[in-house]
């Protein structure tokens, strides 16, 4: 897989949101380092204000390899409502991959931004899009 055909499935899945309502302001940019590898971040603010700001580095050579990744989702005020990332931390955890969800830091395999974004439309959002 190429970062380009990546970078085409991520505004897939982000259109797919933006048609249905739920989603009103999406940013995406890109960092191709080569055809494999590359940097994808971006901004998505949904109709509750909420937001969530995504960042991949990723390794496409031989398979999806997500070098170091940080899907932060808050809420309209920026206060924290989840983060998936793989940061190390001081001291150290006992798991690289892993959700903060309130106070806790829970492990956590490595999301898609498909299911970040299902996560955030089927959990944490309680309105009706007609």
């Amino acid at each position: 897989m190429f970062v380009k055909d990546y970078l085409a499935d991520i505004t897939e899945s982000i259109n797919e949101y933006s048609t249905s309502g739920f989603i009103v302001i999406s940013e995406i940019t890109s960092d191709f380092r080569s055809d494999k590898i590359g940097i994808i971040r971006g901004k998505i603010v949904f109709v509750d204000e909420s937001t969530l700001f995504f960042k991949e580095y990723l390794d496409l050579r031989h398979k999806i390899d997500k070098k170091t990744y940080s899907f932060h989702y808050q809420d309209g005020n920026s206060n924290l409502i989840f983060r998936y990332d793989n940061a190390l931390h001081k001291p150290r955890l006992a798991f690289n991959e892993h959700k903060h969800a309130g106070d806790k830091i829970i492990p956590s395999s490595i999301p898609d931004i498909s299911a970040v974004l299902e996560e955030i439309i089927n959990d944490y959002m309680n309105l009706q899009i007609t």
